[in-house]
């Protein structure tokens, strides 16, 4: 299918929250678009567009509604909802978002970690009460430093890359996970394949989740895993929920097994109301907002307007390629 020329190009914007366009927009591409902030909206007017830049919003029966669509920039690092071989089948490109986020997650990651560590999370619980805590004899109600302590990143991209080096920055020992490219240490102080993951769990006073949802990370974090935990220990998961086995956390949680969860993400999005989780008090919970900050939109304006160039000069190579 022959790509549309930049003035006759239509752009199509679906989320419900970002304004992505008005990014786009600013950066005065000369291309035309629309945005929309319902599914049912994004469903009706999909027809129209030959680009979409989309997430959560994306459904695969879509395509069949979509007759003029050849790109879809997607608004995510995470590709799951999309099936790449319906996409391929109907000469449709996709690329993702991945890096874009890569500040703004490895931030939440650290944010997240000294939370639990400083008791952040009692602090503000304790000021909504008007309780001021007094000092304490028992050190295992105490803060703590993470100067020696260490953590584990499993998924050492380009998010856990920069996260080794935010934690270094705090003096704490790096043992980083990935399938392959094991001799790039990076800023951790040792890598090791994915699949010795579980054998270094006793060594870790911290475990992140930075990785992809694929078949071999779904569950990752089990009840084989969650035994190796050091009783002390904290998860904090900025992957995908479904890398973690929700049940078996409630369990390690409920039983001292692991000494306390921060969760950016969780199986099911919104977490429901009778969900455990919400009322546990070793557990943060903040909701998938490790990527959101001010200056998302901005960034994927910016990838959108380089692949669009690169597709205009038939360039195949796209930033962050998928299909």
């Amino acid at each position: 299918m022959t790509f549309p020329s930049r003035e006759n190009l239509v752009v199509c914007f679906g989320h419900p929250a970002y304004r992505v366009k008005a990014a786009f927009d600013q950066l005065d591409t000369g291309v035309k678009g629309f945005e929309v902030k319902t599914f049912e909206e994004f469903e009706r007017r999909i027809a129209d567009a030959d680009v979409v830049v989309v997430s959560g919003f994306w459904k695969n029966h879509l395509l069949e509604k979509a007759p003029r669509l050849k790109f879809i920039q997607s608004i995510s690092a995470g590709i799951n909802q999309y099936d790449l071989n319906v996409l391929k089948a109907g000469g449709v490109r996709l690329a993702s978002a991945q890096g874009v986020n890569m500040n703004a997650v490895s931030d939440h990651a650290m944010s997240l970690i000294l939370a639990m560590s400083r008791r952040l999370p009692e602090a503000r619980d304790n000021q909504a009460k008007k309780f001021y805590r007094p000092m304490q004899s028992d050190h295992a109600l105490r803060e703590d430093e993470l100067a020696g302590k260490t953590l584990a990143i499993f998924g050492m991209g380009r998010i856990g890359g920069r996260l080794a080096k935010l934690a270094r920055a705090f003096d704490m020992n790096v043992i980083g996970f990935r399938r392959s490219n094991l001799s790039d240490k990076g800023y951790a102080d040792e890598v090791h394949a994915s699949s010795q993951f579980h054998e270094f769990l006793p060594r870790a006073d911290f475990v992140a989740l930075t990785c992809a949802l694929t078949d071999e990370t779904r569950n990752i974090i089990g009840e084989a895993a969650l035994s190796r935990f050091k009783a002390t220990s904290y998860l904090i998961n900025l992957a995908r929920g479904a890398c973690v086995d929700e049940g078996a956390l409630v369990k390690a949680l409920r039983n001292g097994a692991i000494k306390g969860a921060a969760l950016d993400c969780t199986v099911e999005e919104p977490l429901p109301e009778a969900s455990p989780l919400w009322t546990m008090p070793n557990v943060f919970i903040t909701p998938h907002t490790g990527g959101e900050t001010c200056s998302y939109e901005a960034g994927i304006a910016k990838l959108l307007q380089a692949n669009l160039n690169k597709i205009w000069a038939g360039d195949d190579d796209l930033v962050n390629k998928v299909v």
